[in-house]
This record gives C-alpha cells, sequence and structure tokens, in this order.
C-alpha cells in the first residue's frame, strides 16, 4: 500500500468511526482501494485504538446557517482545458476583475467537486484569480466516476510524480492567464499533502503556499522552495494528520522558510469544507481572515 493509499485508508476508517460512514460502507469504500475484509477490519480496529488515546471529536458545526467564509462575494467559475505533460488537464478557472495575484486550488481526495469550486469563486471575489485542478483528468474527470468514492479509489492510484508534474503545468496555466502575478497553491485534505509534495519538489514559482490538514511526506527537504510563505493549518481534534505537523515544521525550519502553522481549536479535519460533517464555522472563518492577510503581505 502506498502512502497515499495509506492515508485515504485510514480516513475511510475514521470517518466510519465517527459515525460519519456506515460499516458497511466503509467496508465498500476500502475495498474499491483493494483492501480485503479482514486487513479492512484490522485497520478499523487499529485507527479506533489510536483514537482513544487522544480527544473526542466535537459536534458537527454544519448546521450553523452563517454562510461559509467568502460565499457572498464569490465569482462564478468556467470550465476550462490547457494542454498538460500526459495530455489535458481540465479545471474551473474563476477570474477577478483586477487580480492581485493568483491561485491554485487543489482538490481534496473527492475529486473536483463543487465545493472546491465555490472556494476559487471565493478566491476570485477577493482580488486573486484562481484556477481548481481536476487530478482526475487523465481518467475523464471527476465527473466521469460514479460516486465520490470511485474518484477516491482512482485517485489513489495516481503516482505522486504524476500528481505534481500536473500540478506544475497548472502554476504554468496560471501564469499565462495572470501574467506578471505571483501565485500561491491551496490545498485541502489530499491537495493539502499536495502543497507539501510541491515544495518537497521545488516549486521556486509558488511565492506563497496554504496546505490545509495536509499529511507532510516522509522526511521532507523544502531547499529548493524555500522563498515560498507558507501558511499551514490543522485542527485540534486531527490527530492523526497532527502527528505529521512536527516533520513540516521541522523541515521548514531547515530550510529557512517563511511559515506560521496554525491549529484551530475544537476543529476536526476537513473543517473548511462547509458541505462536509466536520465543518466548523469559527475555524473556517479565522483560516479565511488569516489567508487573506497572508496574501496581502506575501502574494499581493
Amino acid at each position: 500500500m502506498t502512502p497515499l493509499q495509506r492515508y485515504i485508508a485510514e480516513e475511510i476508517a475514521t470517518d466510519h468511526l465517527d459515525g460519519l460512514l456506515t460499516r458497511r460502507e466503509a467496508l465498500r469504500r476500502l475495498g474499491l482501494l483493494g483492501i480485503g475484509a479482514t486487513a479492512a477490519a484490522a485497520l478499523i480496529a487499529a485507527c479506533g485504538e489510536a483514537q482513544q488515546s487522544g480527544p473526542a471529536a466535537s459536534p458537527s458545526a454544519a448546521a450553523e446557517t452563517a454562510p461559509p467564509p467568502g460565499a457572498d462575494g464569490a465569482l462564478p467559475t468556467t470550465a476550462v482545458s490547457w494542454p498538460g505533460p500526459g495530455g489535458e488537464l481540465r479545471g474551473a478557472w474563476s477570474a477577478a476583475p483586477e487580480p492581485r495575484g493568483a491561485v491554485l486550488v487543489i482538490h481534496e481526495n473527492k475529486g473536483l467537486t463543487d465545493h472546491i469550486r465555490s472556494v476559487a469563486g471565493r478566491f476570485a471575489g477577493i482580488g486573486y484569480s484562481a484556477l481548481a485542478i481536476d487530478l482526475l483528468s487523465a481518467q475523464g474527470g471527476t465527473p466521469a466516476f460514479a460516486d465520490q468514492a470511485a474518484a477516491t479509489a482512482a485517485l489513489s492510484k495516481i503516482e505522486p510524480s504524476q500528481f505534481v508534474a500536473d500540478l506544475r503545468s497548472g502554476i504554468e496555466e496560471l501564469q499565462r492567464r495572470v501574467p506578471g502575478r505571483k501565485v500561491a497553491a491551496v490545498g485541502f485534505c489530499m491537495g493539502g499533502g499536495l502543497v507539501w509534495r510541491l515544495l518537497a519538489a521545488g516549486t521556486p514559482e509558488l511565492a506563497a503556499a496554504v496546505p490545509f490538514y495536509g499529511p507532510a511526506p516522509d522526511a521532507p527537504d523544502f531547499g529548493g522552495s524555500r522563498n515560498v510563505a507558507v501558511l499551514a493549518f490543522y485542527g485540534a481534534l486531527d490527530q492523526r494528520v497532527n502527528a505529521s505537523e512536527p516533520v513540516a515544521r521541522a523541515a521548514l525550519e531547515r530550510a529557512g522558510m517563511v511559515h506560521e502553522l496554525i491549529t484551530e481549536p475544537d476543529a476536526n479535519h476537513a473543517f473548511f469544507n462547509d458541505t462536509g460533517d466536520r465543518y466548523h464555522a469559527a475555524a473556517a472563518a479565522d483560516a479565511w481572515r488569516r489567508i487573506q492577510d497572508w496574501f496581502a503581505t506575501h502574494l499581493a
């Protein structure tokens, strides 16, 4: 099992343990990853033991009625495509009228969803033209899959080197669409982990990077991205991803990079996703405010 497959499998198991998936559905999704029933049961048990040693999950804040941060001023997105390193790449594009910078938005392990499209529109609404890339483009795009579980399984089979190559192509497309402006990468969940991988691969084209609750790769070297200003977010209850925070922090310090790592209190994994059960309105609002301040300093 690759590190990405392991990460996704543990997320499915944790979703079940938190009551977000039935056991039957969790086993189905793990089966799509190629994990048999016996191994899946063992994984769920192991994740359950790990949870018992950590803080209890907080109640969902998804029922809060305030609009998600940035939604009021979000601009529409349009479907776009461009030549990538291995064929056509697809995405959702939202252009700011007078862009102060540009943002590559990297989706969760569910693919390019309406939520991620809305995030691109929110960035455009505050003055940063945004491109949300579909990392399943080579497989026909996210809409080609019957459900999000199938999209997740397909993503788990893609090599990290292909992700990095496609993301670099997305950065180049942003530079073409928004010439003369600095570029940032913002990723969520798996996409947050891919932001860390971009930094480890050496991506000096970026001026800023914002990984949300993304797992850091093992022993990363960010020396090739030392001029990128990194703002990272974690949820206090997300112990699985938080275990890699010290690794990311140490690598940032070794590279001498400008950075700030924020742990939002009482928030869990995926706290920024207002369409999910772990949405935390206060944490999301705080993160949105911090991103705007960070971009005003390092991107505009």
